[in-house]
């Protein structure tokens, strides 16, 4: 996984991408089920998951999209990020072994609300799985290195 670091608004410019690749294992969507109560059997059971369109288990979506979490938490703009909205399209599935790349970028900023809005890709190869947009609260160096007495 990403090692943590720490962006202030003020260290974000428009065009900065973060990446994470993240192979999908069977235990990783048997403990999103545990963690979210979603038990639908198109990701736990290989059984009924083979007569559905996709012919095999399919990891949550929301699993996937939490990968784009996991990198506006840790990296871009990381540790004291606050998400105040995400957008979700959801455009293929992702299959056990499957190995995710979650593309995020900076592509607005808002100075006087020190928001930052972040275009989110998941691809599996070459064909984008998932797709939105990212709104996040982004600490400011000022509020938290507040300038020195004189």
């Amino acid at each position: 996984m990403l090692a943590l670091r720490t962006l202030f608004f003020e260290d974000l410019s428009v065009g900065m991408t973060e990446r994470l690749s993240k192979t999908v294992d069977a235990s990783d969507v048997v403990g999103f089920a545990a963690i979210s109560g979603d038990r639908n059997p198109i990701h736990l059971s290989e059984h009924f998951a083979a007569k559905t369109p996709f012919g095999t288990r399919i990891a949550h979506g929301l699993y996937t999209a939490s990968l784009i979490s996991a990198v506006l938490g840790t990296r871009l703009p990381g540790p004291g990020a606050v998400y105040m909205s995400q957008t979700l399209n959801f455009r293929a599935p992702v299959k056990i072994g499957d190995t995710v790349d979650v593309i995020v970028a900076v592509i607005e900023l808002v100075p006087e609300k020190h928001r930052a809005r972040l275009s989110c890709v998941c691809k599996v190869g070459d064909d984008v799985v998932l797709d939105g947009e990212a709104l996040v609260k982004v600490p400011s160096a000022t509020a938290e290195r507040p300038l020195p007495k004189l």
